[in-house]
């Protein structure tokens, strides 16, 4: 469903961010970009949704040719594509809902924007995701009351509400303590999988990386040195992405995986039934 061909970047100071990248991304895989910093993770992602502009090469969204748009066209085309970012960028005066519900600001008028005002069907969406994420409870608090995790399950419903075909992921668990960080990579995995969403996921966590991707593409220096499964995750393979190291405490081996998994799933946060008087109170939303 996204097709990338002969993606370079090249900045005006004449760094070489990205080289000659071929990806193509299937329906509903959760794929994970490795590398070291400045290997051109952000870059490539970036350059998906033209947050930055590629110097070459072609990226096509099932149909769309995405570096060939313009103007209204690429806002459009943005619509399709959810971002959730590292520093979570959310609006830390406004609450949880009305930080959510910005992710539709590109479905309703200016005047409706300018005013926080939204459908119904919109608000309905938001209570859905947020009773998802186990943040229902906390419609109202302002952003900055938030824990990272909390932000960051606010980002990840941002992102949904915009009914993308495409999440693009850019390292989601920088900020957060381990515990914290499988369960945001767990809720991202399981999401994708409820809605067949396709994802790219830059992360510097290998172990995060083979715990909850399909697939992981490595990177050095612009140009892709690994493109694979999990479990073919060997030392040599690190020290090409990475250089030499001693990896042997770095990878996971599959049992030791699937066992992980299964204990962390047993400490999901539980989910709260939606509360009629948060629904009743962002009625005057609308």
């Amino acid at each position: 469903m996204l097709r990338i061909k002969g993606l370079t970047k090249r900045y005006r100071t004449g760094d070489l961010a990205l080289k000659d990248i071929d990806l193509d991304l299937p329906d509903g895989q959760v794929m994970a970009l490795i590398g070291p910093s400045g290997a051109g993770k952000s870059t490539l992602i970036r350059c998906v949704n033209r947050l930055v502009e590629p110097t070459t090469g072609t990226i096509t969204l099932n149909d769309t040719v995405i570096t060939a748009l313009g103007g209204g066209e690429l806002r459009r085309a943005r619509r399709r594509m959810g971002m959730i970012f590292q520093e979570y960028a959310l609006v830390e005066r406004l609450s949880v809902m009305e930080n959510v519900l910005s992710g539709r600001l590109g479905y309703v008028g200016f005047w409706q924007s300018w005013l926080r005002r939204f459908p119904q069907s919109d608000i309905d969406e938001a209570f859905r995701l947020l009773e998802r994420v186990g943040l229902d409870h906390m419609v109202d608090k302002r952003a900055d009351e938030l824990s990272g995790g909390q932000r960051q399950r606010v980002g990840i419903c941002r992102a949904l509400i915009q009914s993308p075909e495409l999440l693009l992921v850019d390292e989601p668990t920088a900020s957060l303590d381990p515990k914290t960080s499988r369960q945001i990579m767990r809720l991202i995995k399981e999401l994708c999988a409820e809605r067949r969403l396709s994802a790219i996921i830059n992360i510097h966590d290998v172990m995060l990386a083979q715990m909850f991707a399909e697939r992981i593409v490595g990177l050095r220096s612009g140009e892709i040195v690994y493109d694979g499964p999990p479990s073919k995750m060997r030392p040599e393979v690190l020290t090409a992405i990475y250089g030499e190291e001693d990896w042997s405490a770095t990878i996971r081996k599959v049992d030791e995986t699937e066992e992980a998994e299964e204990e962390e799933a047993d400490n999901v946060i539980a989910l709260h039934d939606v509360r009629q008087p948060h629904r009743d109170r962002m009625a005057g939303l609308t």
